[in-house]
């Protein structure tokens, strides 16, 4: 894995856990002191480089000041998100409950929340006085609607599975709209079912049954059928380019 895109750090710190058998504390608490140890190291080096700045005093201590406190807290954090990532990728290599989806098409449906939210940042941008929504608060709104948003997974093949995406889980600011112009590798978790019928927003907005009523038209050309087949839904841990040799 040479670029992570995504990574719901939440889930695989709980992943984790679950695989030591539910000893959290003792998992955490051993993830936390080498992050420390890095984070030593790793402050150490900098202010070596970075003494000579005068905003860190003539001491060049990082314990001293509140910038300098903020910058240690941040270089933590990132060690410590970082000590998850490599035990995740150590242990999830080796699960087969951890289904990895490479060489799929990613996209939104048309009618889905996920292809409205792809827009919606750019909606602020259109003046439109007669319309009485407001276009500014729509990509909040649909923000705090849902956890996370569906979009389609197809393979070369045609078969086609739904992957979930937690929002707050990209890095490097990229986002839905990214997805579907990459060549990523998708680590998932079966979590259960959908037609991909359910995923538009009538189906979510009244309770996730398929939106509208059956036409004769549909039963004849046999469209509900093939709607409501039943796809794979997958949470997504790990979004990431692979070394391509």
């Amino acid at each position: 894995m040479i670029k992570i895109v995504y990574f719901d750090e939440e889930s695989a710190s709980d992943y984790l856990d679950i695989s030591a058998g539910g000893k959290t504390a003792s998992t955490s608490e051993q993830v936390q002191e080498r992050s420390k140890e890095t984070h030593a190291k790793v402050e150490a080096g900098l202010m070596a480089k970075l003494s000579w700045l005068p905003f860190l005093g003539a001491s060049g201590e990082l314990s001293s000041g509140a910038g300098a406190s903020a910058a240690g807290k941040s270089i933590l954090s990132k060690t410590l998100s970082n000590t998850i990532l490599t035990d995740y990728l150590a242990k999830a290599d080796e699960d087969p409950r951890v289904a990895q989806l490479r060489d799929l098409r990613v996209t939104a449906p048309k009618d889905s929340m996920a292809f409205m939210k792809m827009f919606t940042p750019y909606m602020v941008m259109l003046k439109m006085d007669d319309i009485p929504v407001d276009l500014a608060r729509m990509d909040e709104v649909l923000v705090g609607a849902k956890g996370y948003y569906e979009l389609l997974g197809e393979s070369a093949d045609g078969a086609k599975r739904v992957l979930r995406f937690n929002l707050r889980a990209f890095r490097n600011n990229y986002g839905l709209a990214d997805l579907g112009r990459m060549r990523l590798v998708f680590h998932g978790v079966l979590v259960g079912r959908t037609s991909e019928r359910a995923l538009g927003m009538q189906a979510e907005m009244s309770g996730g049954s398929a939106g509208g009523p059956v036409t004769a038209a549909e039963l004849v050309d046999g469209k509900l059928a093939e709607d409501d087949d039943l796809l794979d839904v997958y949470d997504v841990i790990l979004a990431g380019v692979e070394h391509v040799g």
